[in-house]
């Protein structure tokens, strides 16, 4: 398994505003897999993202991940963790509308150019072609559509090499034929790179195009199809 999950639970507040966002939730992600999470907003999708991803520290519960405790990782070694195991795709693109698309692409690895042991411009290049951005690379984010802008987020994930991507809603944002566009993008980079990918969706019809879904009501995990 390259994620397990052990009675994970994320809680906000204390007392009256106590709001408990996962529940003990334990979860399997075998290696190569295409996970969905489906849910109703507030069920605590987000929040289990987060977790796995380690953009939020749990209540109680840990995360595994190639059987590594995460929650062990401290500081630098955290940092180091997430940059080059993980990417990450959110629904809102998360671009910076000042630098070009091939910028954009490049920023999460120009703090560490001199460890890469790659050209970063060349392989920014080489991702925006493969995500079917070929020449756009000039391009600020507010000249390309909201299908070209998640897709410059894909390729920015996928810049450091990660051996998991963490998508949050990544269609939420976009139009029907370009979500459609997107996922099938997503199924491509899991079956001929072998990236494994836990998808977050609200869509069931989205969900059903990946390998398995898991669905979560009011923290609780209730079932595994």
């Amino acid at each position: 398994m390259i994620i397990q999950t052990e009675n994970l639970t994320k809680i906000y507040g204390e007392k009256e505003t106590k709001v408990i966002a996962l529940n003990n939730v334990n979860l399997s992600v075998r290696e190569g897999e295409f996970l969905a999470i489906t849910g109703p907003s507030g069920s605590g999708k987000t929040t289990l993202l987060n977790l796995i991803g380690t953009l939020d520290e749990p209540t109680s519960g840990n995360v595994l991940f190639d059987e590594v405790d995460i929650g062990k990782l401290k500081g630098n070694k955290l940092s180091d963790f997430r940059r080059e195991k993980i990417g990450f795709v959110f629904q809102l693109f998360n671009l910076i509308d000042i630098l070009t698309a091939l910028e954009n692409v490049k920023i999460p690895l120009i703090p560490y150019l001199k460890e890469c042991k790659f050209n970063l411009n060349d392989r920014a290049k080489e991702l925006l072609s493969s995500v079917g951005l070929e020449g756009r690379g000039n391009h600020l984010p507010g000249q390309l559509s909201g299908g070209e802008q998640q897709r410059v987020a894909i390729a920015r994930a996928l810049i450091n090499e990660p051996n998991l991507i963490l998508a949050d809603e990544p269609t939420g944002n976009v139009d029907i034929k370009a979500g459609d566009d997107i996922i099938a993008l997503l199924q491509q980079l899991n079956r001929k790179r072998g990236v494994n990918i836990i998808l977050v969706t609200h869509n069931i019809a989205l969900a059903q195009k990946t390998d398995r879904i898991l669905n979560l009501r009011d923290g609780k995990l209730i079932d595994d199809k």
